[in-house]
C-alpha cells in the first residue's frame, strides 16, 4: 500500500537493483511505496525484469552495462519512450574487491574504477538531458565510509579512490546543473549487509566491527533506501553537493 505521495508521479532509474537483497532493490521497493515508478537497470536484463516484475507491473527492467557509454544511453532512452521520462537516478551500481595495494594489478585497477566512478559519469551523462526536458531532477550516487576513513571492511584501496572520485563528480556536477534545477548529492555507507559481503565476516571480525559502531548493528539495505529516498524527494528540496553518513557512527566526523 502506497505510504504516501512524496515520489508521487516520479520515474526513478536505479542502477545494480537486480539483486533481491542488495540496496538497489531495497531503494526501488521503498520508492515504489512512495508513488514513483521504477526502472531497474543491471547487466542482466532478465533479472532486471524479473526484479521489476516483482514491485509490480507498472515498473520496468533493462539491461545495461554502465562501462558502457552507449549502452547508458540506450537503456536510458528505453526508459523514455516505455514511461515517459526520468526525473531521479540512482547510481547504485558497483563492486568491490578485497585486496593490498601492492597486490592490485592493472585489471583489477581499471574493473574497479570503471564500475564504480566511471559509470556514475556515463549513466549521469545519459539521464542528464532527459532530466532537463522535465525542468529538474535529482540524482544521488553511491559513495562509502571507505572513501572517508581510507579503507573500509572489505573492500581495497582501488576501491576506496573509486568512491572518493565518486565524490568529487557528484559536487562538481552539483555545482554545473544546479542552474538547472537539477540536484546531485552522495551517501556514504557503512557495513551493511548484503549478498555480496555475506559470509564473508567472521563472528570474531562481526564483534570487533559492532564495538566501532556506536549503533552496535550492522547496517540494512533500508537504511540506505531510507537516505536515497530523502534525496530524491522535494524533502531536500535545498540540499545539492551534499553527502549523507549511513554508517551507525562508525564514522564521525566534523
Amino acid at each position: 500500500m502506497q505510504q504516501s505521495s512524496l515520489l508521487d508521479g516520479k520515474v526513478a532509474v536505479i542502477s545494480g537493483a537486480a539483486s533481491l537483497r542488495g540496496i538497489g532493490m531495497a531503494t526501488a521497493r521503498l520508492f515504489a511505496e512512495h508513488g514513483a515508478t521504477i526502472a531497474i537497470l543491471d547487466l542482466d536484463g532478465k533479472a532486471a525484469a524479473e526484479a521489476a516484475a516483482l514491485i509490480g507491473p507498472a515498473h520496468r527492467g533493462y539491461a545495461c552495462n554502465v562501462t558502457d557509454r552507449a549502452g547508458c544511453q540506450t537503456a536510458v532512452d528505453q526508459v523514455v519512450a516505455e514511461l515517459g521520462g526520468v526525473d531521479i537516478l540512482i547510481n547504485n551500481a558497483g563492486i568491490t574487491q578485497p585486496v593490498k595495494t601492492l597486490d592490485i594489478d592493472p585489471a583489477s585497477w581499471d574493473r574497479i574504477l570503471d564500475v564504480n566512478l566511471r559509470g556514475v559519469l556515463y549513466l549521469s551523462q545519459a539521464a542528464i538531458p532527459a532530466m532537463k526536458t522535465r525542468g529538474g531532477g535529482a540524482i544521488a550516487c553511491m559513495s562509502s565510509v571507505s572513501a572517508q576513513r581510507g579503507g573500509g571492511i572489505l573492500g581495497g584501496p582501488h576501491y576506496s579512490a573509486a568512491k572518493a572520485g565518486v565524490l568529487g563528480l557528484a559536487k562538481a556536477m552539483a555545482r554545473e546543473f544546479g542552474p538547472d534545477n537539477i540536484r546531485v548529492n552522495c551517501v556514504t555507507p557503512g557495513l551493511i549487509q548484503t549478498d555480496i559481503n555475506a559470509g564473508k565476516i567472521s563472528d570474531d571480525k562481526r564483534v570487533e566491527i559492532l564495538a566501532g559502531i556506536p549503533l552496535n548493528r550492522l547496517g540494512d539495505p533500508r537504511d540506505v533506501a531510507g537516505a536515497f529516498l530523502f534525496l530524491a524527494s522535494p524533502l531536500s528540496s535545498y540540499i545539492t553537493g551534499a553527502v549523507i553518513d549511513v554508517n551507525g557512527g562508525m564514522l564521525i566526523h566534523g
